[in-house]
């Protein structure tokens, strides 16, 4: 098992039932659901930062529903053509652990996140899979720990990731493409204002491997399920009272997703230092 590191002086933790604990003392509690909180005082950016409850419950919702599987299919099959002898793999920003879930032929999976209740429930409802509470921006693992590491239309915190990969590992990063839930967003916005968008970084560190897109439809039938696609999206923090409002009259959406799958390769730490 991989061993994290204290998120306040970088000991390595010692992993106890109840406890975990570094030589200097520095001990973290774990939760009644199997978690463990290393995010300290000092890297939260609000006092509950990520996502709410009625987020978490919302994504929970819609995934357990099966509308975005075949993203979770290509996850899958792109990592068991590109890294098919992992053993460890982390998902940097795993929400409620609904796609590190589906990746169960990976021996040692962890998974970690801002907010405390997603990983509340991702720990409650996948017992075989290790939860922190943490920031991509400081990942509590030592250098090459993992085989994989997933950014699932999370932060990519390249220079972490690449640090906490071996030599060869493959970083998978899935980015919503420039038409993805274009239906919802003509309902919820007055205008869609066209944005450049980098869809395949060139990232310090890393090789760009293979890159592709997904795309299908699905359709909600129903007002709730509707909200519950708002709610999980970064969308419900821009939304105006008008565009709720336009929302709440929607009893049915039929939407397309369009998924960015960017397969990069860590390079040799040796090639980088000639």
């Amino acid at each position: 098992m991989i061993a994290p590191l204290c998120p306040v002086c970088a000991r390595t933790l010692q992993c106890g039932k109840t406890v975990w604990q570094c030589d200097a003392g520095h001990s973290f509690d774990v939760a009644r659901q199997g978690y463990v909180n290393l995010l300290t005082v000092d890297r939260k950016h609000s006092l509950h930062p990520g996502d709410t409850r009625e987020m978490v419950a919302a994504r929970r919702e819609f995934l357990d529903a099966g509308y975005y599987i075949p993203i979770a299919d290509t996850l899958r099959r792109l990592l068991q053509a590109f890294a098919p002898d992992a053993r460890s793999v982390l998902d940097a920003g795993c929400g409620e652990g609904y796609y590190l879930g589906k990746l169960t032929f990976i021996p040692d999976r962890w998974g970690i996140d801002i907010s405390k209740e997603a990983v509340r429930y991702a720990a409650a409802r996948d017992k075989d899979a290790h939860f922190l509470t943490a920031t991509a921006a400081h990942l509590p693992f030592s250098g090459g720990s993992f085989d994989c590491v997933l950014s699932m239309f999370a932060l990519t915190a390249a220079e972490e990731f690449a640090r906490v990969l071996q030599d060869g590992g493959i970083f998978v990063q899935v980015l919503a493409g420039e038409k993805h839930l274009l239906g919802l967003k003509q309902i919820i916005y007055p205008e869609l204002l066209g944005k450049d968008k980098q869809l395949h970084q060139e990232l310090p560190h890393f090789s760009l491997l293979h890159s592709e897109t997904l795309r299908f439809s699905f359709t909600l039938s129903d007002a709730k399920t509707v909200h519950d696609l708002l709610y999980m999206t970064p969308h419900v923090w821009r939304i105006s009272k008008e565009g709720a409002a336009r929302l709440a009259q929607t009893d049915a959406l039929t939407d397309t997703a369009e998924v960015i799958f960017n397969v990069y390769s860590r390079q040799s730490r040796e090639n980088l230092l000639k």
